[in-house]
């Protein structure tokens, strides 16, 4: 059994301890921006004379000045909150990923992953804890305590209002509160019972070693591939995609999961190292790492092409409703729109292309923080311009960024490693833990 290192833990806890005092300082300046410091901000944004849009709210109803001062309002009195749902998001995405993977090596009847199905599961113990904190922003959303979705404004939908937009008139039989409600509890409940289920089955397995047990963990692991399946693309679009509720993509629901798969074989990466450097997981060889490289420089490529062929197409296309959605980002957002595939496809690509790097156990670990940090990134590209547009050049921006990625890092690490310390770290009743165990690449 492992036990949680009281220096971890305390390290852990100062993160979000840390975390909540740096938000905290941001929640309170940014609250403190009056109407005079907010015409500041606007002026400041557009005295190069760009005006491009970053919403297509912003193209929706009057355009007078009172109109534009409300609308920087809502977008500046929305960086906490569109902080916390960046890191929120990611890191759930980061959890159910951590099980999907987890879910399809026991689908594939897969040997050589069984040494870090422990490590996948104490990752995906986080998902009721991140699912918790998606369903209290939900809440303050649909409350109308924050406006990160536009399509919940009740005046844009009713023709008789002068905001209304036909478009999501159009839309509203699945943009609208009630139903984005269900989904999210549909998506945070499913999850939850899926790590739930597949855990205990695991460790009854461990007790029993039957063939019917692990025969029950195979067909709940197909379950759960197909609930992902299905779930991964809908949240995408409630909780991503549908923060500009005018512009969508056919290619986004592979975009946003690849990122959060990639970033939860990274996470694999990080823990199932320190637990090998630690001397508790003498098991995990140079084979295992190479494997789990394979994948983390495999996905970063498949995000790569997805990323790829949704910007080429809707850029190629030029069609105004499509590529403000880029316009905007690469206006506002230049300094990590475009060098976040740097982190994500540049860095990966020249260095894990060999295959002895990916037994490195130092680079392979290095690049998992990259990936990371990267895929964040890309998060809050997805998020930020949005939610908050030009306006994320800010000392309080910054503090609310940094003090929930801190809040967020130091609750997934407290939440993971105390799963992990309530485990066994070797699955001895899985059938192929022996092949696990003596694994070797053959090339």
């Amino acid at each position: 059994m492992y036990s949680f290192s009281p220096k971890l833990r305390l390290y852990s806890i100062i993160l979000i301890v840390l975390g909540l005092v740096l938000f905290t300082a941001g929640y309170f300046m940014n609250h403190g921006l009056d109407d005079t410091k907010i015409e500041h901000l606007i002026e400041s944004v557009h005295a190069s004379g760009n005006n491009a849009p970053t919403h297509s709210s912003e193209m929706v109803g009057p355009q007078d000045h009172t109109a534009h001062l409300e609308h920087a309002k809502m977008q500046i009195h929305n960086q906490p909150l569109a902080a916390i749902h960046t890191i929120a998001v990611f890191l759930f995405g980061i959890s159910c990923c951590a099980l999907f993977f987890y879910s399809i090596q026991h689908a594939a009847h897969a040997g050589w992953s069984i040494i870090v199905t422990r490590v996948m599961e104490a990752i995906a113990s986080y998902i009721p804890w991140g699912g918790a904190i998606l369903v209290i922003l939900m809440l303050l959303n649909i409350f109308h305590h924050g406006h990160l979705f536009h399509w919940m404004d009740p005046n844009l939908t009713d023709p008789t209002k002068p905001e209304f937009d036909s478009i999501l008139y159009e839309k509203k039989k699945f943009l609208n509160i009630p139903f984005y409600a269900f989904r999210t509890l549909l998506y945070v409940g499913g999850a939850s019972f899926f790590v739930w289920k597949l855990k205990s089955l695991s460790k009854k397995l461990d007790e029993t070693k039957s063939r019917a047990d692990n025969q029950k963990l195979y067909n709940w692991s197909v379950a759960y591939i197909a609930f992902f399946g299905f779930c991964s693309a809908a949240w995408a679009w409630d909780w991503l995609m549908s923060i500009d509720p005018h512009w969508y993509s056919t290619m986004y629901i592979w975009y946003s999961m690849v990122s959060c798969l990639s970033s939860s074989i990274a996470a694999i990466i990080l823990v199932s190292v320190y637990l090998k450097k630690k001397g508790l997981l003498p098991q995990f060889n140079d084979n295992h790492l190479h494997d789990l490289g394979k994948f983390l420089f495999a996905t970063s490529m498949l995000w790569t092409y997805t990323w790829f062929c949704q910007f080429m197409l809707y850029w190629y296309a030029n069609v105004p409703e499509e590529i403000n959605y880029f316009f905007g980002r690469f206006s506002y957002y230049a300094p990590t729109f475009l060098p976040m595939l740097i982190l994500n496809f540049l860095i990966p690509l020249l260095v894990m292309v060999s295959s002895s790097i990916k037994r490195n156990y130092k680079v392979v670990t290095i690049m998992a923080v990259v990936v990371l940090v990267g895929h964040w990134l890309d998060y809050f590209n997805m998020v930020m311009p949005g939610t908050v547009g030009p306006y994320w050049k800010t000392p309080e921006m910054l503090l609310l960024n940094l003090g929930a990625v801190l809040f967020g890092i130091g609750l997934f690490v407290f939440v993971v490693f105390t799963a992990l310390s309530k485990l066994k770290l070797i699955p001895e009743g899985n059938p192929l833990v022996h092949e696990s165990k003596i694994y070797e690449y053959p090339f």
